[in-house]
Order: C-alpha cells, then sequence, then structure tokens
C-alpha cells in the first residue's frame, strides 16, 4: 500500500514546516491554503535601521509584516524556526550570493534582524476564484521575477532597482485582477504596470532574473506586481557585509491568514 501524495494546499503552516525542516526544497506557491506567506531578508543590526527606512520609503515592494529582535529565531507571525524552516535560503557576502541552502543554521548570526515582507502569494487563491488564471500554479513552476529600471527610493547605505513579478492575464480579466489584489494592500496591492515589459526596463520575459518562465498564451497581457524579492536586489547593489534571504519563490509560510490583510 502507498501513502497518499501530499496535498501542499491541505497542509497547516506547522505540517509544511516540518516537510522543509526535513529537507523538502520547493517553491510554495499555492502551499497551505488561507495562510500568508511572507519574503525574508535578515540583515546584522548595523544595517537593520537603513533597511527598515527603506522598507518604509518603498512600502508597495517592500510591506513589512513583522521583524524580530536581534538573534531571534522566530517571529510573532512565525512559530517556526527561520533558520530552518524555509524550503531555501540565499546568503550573501558584501552583496554576492555565496551559498544556497536548505538549512542555515551555520550561517546565522546572534546580531541578525529578521524581516517579514508581505508576499503576493497570499492574494493568488482571490485571483483564483475570480476567475483569473494563475499560470505559475498552473505550470507546477516558480513565479517569474525581473529586476526593473526603475529605482527604489534609496535609504542610507540601502537602495536598489524594484522587482516585480508577473502573471499573464486575459485581456478581459486583467481589471478583475487588478480589483482583487488592490484589496490586499499589506501584500503589494495591486499591480505597478500592465502591458509591454519594456517600459519597465524588461527585455525578455522568458529571461526571468529569478523564478520559472510562464506562457503568455494569445489574448493575455503580462501584468507585474511589485515583489519582496526587492530587499535582496537592495542587498545586491548596496553590498552590506552580510544578510541572508529567502530563495526567491521559497517563502516563510507564517501562521497568519490571508483574510488578515483584506480590506473590504
Amino acid at each position: 500500500m502507498t501513502d497518499r501524495p501530499i496535498d501542499p494546499a491541505a497542509l497547516t503552516p506547522e505540517q509544511a514546516r516540518g516537510l522543509f525542516r526535513a529537507g523538502l526544497r520547493v517553491p510554495t506557491a499555492g502551499w497551505c491554503a488561507g495562510r500568508t506567506q511572507a519574503n525574508l531578508i535578515a540583515v546584522p543590526r548595523e544595517h537593520a535601521y537603513d533597511f527598515l527606512l527603506f522598507a518604509q520609503r518603498n512600502p508597495k515592494p517592500c510591506p513589512i509584516l513583522d521583524v524580530t529582535e536581534p538573534g531571534q529565531t522566530s517571529a510573532a507571525l512565525f512559530g517556526g524556526d527561520l533558520r530552518t524552516d524555509l524550503p531555501g535560503y540565499v546568503v550573501y557576502e558584501h552583496g554576492e550570493p555565496v551559498a544556497e541552502v536548505g538549512d542555515a543554521t551555520e550561517y546565522w548570526r546572534d546580531d541578525l534582524v529578521s524581516f517579514l515582507i508581505g508576499c503576493s502569494f497570499t492574494f493568488e487563491a482571490a485571483l483564483l476564484e475570480a476567475g483569473v488564471p494563475v499560470r505559475h500554479i498552473e505550470q507546477g513552476r516558480n513565479v517569474p521575477m525581473y529586476r526593473t529600471g526603475r529605482p527604489c527610493r534609496r535609504a542610507g547605505d540601502v537602495g536598489g532597482p524594484l522587482v516585480v513579478s508577473m502573471r499573464p492575464v486575459p485581456a478581459e480579466r486583467v481589471a478583475d485582477a487588478v480589483r482583487v489584489t488592490s484589496r490586499y494592500p499589506a501584500v503589494h496591492g495591486a499591480p505597478v504596470h500592465v502591458g509591454d515589459p519594456s517600459e519597465l526596463g524588461i527585455a525578455d520575459l522568458d529571461a526571468p532574473d529569478f523564478g520559472d518562465p510562464v506562457d503568455v498564451r494569445m489574448g493575455e497581457i503580462p501584468v507585474f506586481w511589485a515583489c519582496g524579492v526587492t530587499p535582496q536586489a537592495a542587498v545586491m547593489a548596496s553590498r552590506p557585509k552580510f544578510a541572508i534571504g529567502h530563495a526567491p519563490g521559497h517563502m516563510a509560510i507564517t501562521d497568519a491568514r490571508d483574510t488578515d490583510y483584506l480590506v473590504p
């Protein structure tokens, strides 16, 4: 008798985090239906104020959901261990990625301040309920993410480009996509751009900077949302001595509910 296949959508955050702690490394779109996912960036205390100010000045790509005290390995919204309970991490030194790991324990420092940043995965169930397709879930891929030519507002030593995620939407559903996502301002909200990617400085949709390309079909329009990988792009541009982020698309699954961030 074989084990029943795992339905990622039906798992609790605790169950999902246990799988990731045990070594499972997968993108988390569609996991733990109804539970809020978050981006992670952890920086030394000496850089934390600049990152906090950067997020405050750039709330569209960097909506803060929670911040830890230095050295804390859990958060009010995340009952697991931030070092082990995400499916993937990127370790940076002087802005360069030096390791991609499934367990960041050996790299963790007692002075790290962790920021949990809102994620657009939070509103994807609402898009599907409204009849808006979510192609990366359909195709079992990671969401495509792109650096843009739009600079974020700088804060101290921290600056960098806006990063966006892209979902192709049938032309007749674009208004629905805007309406639905605008009700989730704490997790990026409405799109920042609809249509021609070159207006964002994106040369090729088939070559995302992070994640995987997805099919854009006849009659569909690329729609772009601000993305919580923006702080990692800022790390790469600003080159602090050290930082740890989630592997793009491999999110922290929190104990919060998507409906906590829905506004009327």
